[in-house]
């Protein structure tokens, strides 16, 4: 039996990585391997890596009021403040009250919190790994910066931030989209919207998705079965305390502390803080929102034919041809991706609302490699120095303005614009 050369065996392991990183037919291959090794590394940091309480005893807290009875928001408050996050987030850490609580001391088992976490996680990366596969156009190792963030892993299994079950629930829902599945991928953005309040950054984008898809009627029909999941789980409280409830589940007028904020630091805290600033941060959504719009548009003959199809036969999708898996994560991903920018305060774990979104982002620009990367391990850098700095902030802005700029020049509406058709269920 011959033995291989040192040199065949070598060029077949070059061969073997070639394929693992570039043909795609071996994604789920090198996915795979992806997965299983951030399994192994999210382990490790649960298990040598020391835990930092910052919100979820008072999420707890939060449901221990609420299991002896208290229904009105404005009175149910913990060690870091009072319950501001819609009825989603109450009856997620209603289930994990019971499955971290000991039985015999009611003390919270972070270990087993953080194993809750590291599976969410997990799940979230695996999902992350469908919407890239689902999207195509791009190279198979985009996945394998997901694996190395510092400060997602913190966010995840050594804070417990409640901005976790809302991404994931979300990039859940982005995947059905991709397919098709209006319904369901509108139901599990209801989902993720009673989690948390950002989510409501990709309702432009999804709106654009089901008239285009849907059309109008069947669009409207998707924002009435958005509010009513949301009516529905706020039950408890909207039949007693319905005022209390909204406006504190739905302040959109809450400010964040200037001390704790990543994006604008470089701004004065007066400024920062002032009724103007919000109002030109807002003036500045809406701009963008235009002409993304106009961009996510342009395959169909523009705007004004869009609309004009749209109201012309309303119980018809206004799209040319049917949209591709790549074109919808495309318009989600920047939808999701303008809203954070002109946020005015982002707090830390808010880098969960887009990291597993920003490799798929960069290749849809026409940035060589090396600068997509510059910009992915900047980003990473501005979001792991702690506290901010007008520095990291103004690094953090620039990189996400100039991914936003790259996508705006780059492929606004997909790298794969047409879908070879599929069936809305």
């Amino acid at each position: 039996m011959a033995i291989p050369s040192s040199g065949t065996l070598l060029q077949g392991v070059v061969s073997l990585l070639q394929a693992l990183l570039l043909d795609r037919r071996y994604f789920w291959a090198l996915a795979g391997l992806a997965v299983l090794a951030d399994a192994v590394l999210t382990q490790l940091v649960i298990r040598f890596v020391g835990f930092t309480e910052i919100d979820y005893e008072t999420y707890i807290e939060h449901i221990t009021l609420f299991v002896k009875g208290e229904r009105d928001y404005s009175q149910i408050t913990g060690p870091s403040g009072p319950l501001v996050y819609p009825a989603g987030h109450v009856w997620i850490h209603w289930v994990l009250r019971h499955v971290t609580a000991d039985p015999a001391t009611g003390a919270i088992l972070v270990r087993t919190a953080q194993q809750i976490y590291g599976t969410l996680y997990l799940w979230t990366l695996l999902v992350s790994c469908q919407v890239y596969q689902q999207a195509g156009g791009m190279p198979n190792y985009v996945i394998l910066p997901l694996i190395f963030s510092k400060r997602l892993h913190s966010i995840f299994v050594l804070r417990l931030f409640n901005d976790c079950w809302a991404i994931a629930i979300m990039m859940t829902a982005i995947a059905a989209y991709q397919k098709r599945w209006l319904k369901v991928g509108t139901t599990l953005y209801a989902l993720a919207l009673s989690v948390k309040m950002n989510i409501l950054l990709y309702l432009p984008g999804i709106l654009v998705i089901l008239v285009q898809t849907a059309g109008l009627f069947a669009g409207l029909g998707h924002i009435a079965l958005v509010i009513s999941i949301q009516g529905l789980l706020a039950l408890p409280f909207l039949n007693t305390h319905p005022k209390e409830y909204l406006s504190n589940a739905f302040n959109l007028s809450r400010v964040f502390l200037y001390k704790w904020t990543v994006n604008w630091r470089f701004v004065p805290e007066d400024v920062f803080l002032s009724a103007a600033f919000a109002k030109s941060l807002l003036a500045m959504h809406v701009l963008l929102l235009v002409l993304f719009g106009l961009k996510w548009c342009q395959p169909d003959g523009g705007v004004l034919s869009v609309i004009q199809r749209t109201l012309s036969r309303p119980r018809g999708g206004s799209g040319v041809t049917p949209l591709s898996a790549d074109r919808i994560a495309t318009i989600l991903f920047t939808s999701n991706l303008l809203g954070i920018i002109v946020a005015r305060s982002l707090h830390y774990q808010f880098y969960s609302w887009y990291a597993q979104q920003l490799p798929f982002l960069l290749w849809h620009t026409k940035y060589p490699t090396a600068i997509r990367l510059v910009l992915l391990l900047a980003i990473e850098y501005s979001w792991n120095v702690f506290p901010s700095t007008h520095l990291s902030s103004g690094i953090l802005l620039i990189c996400n303005t100039a991914i936003l700029a790259g996508v705006y020049f780059g492929y606004p509406h997909g790298r794969i614009t047409v879908s070879a058709g599929k069936k809305e269920i």
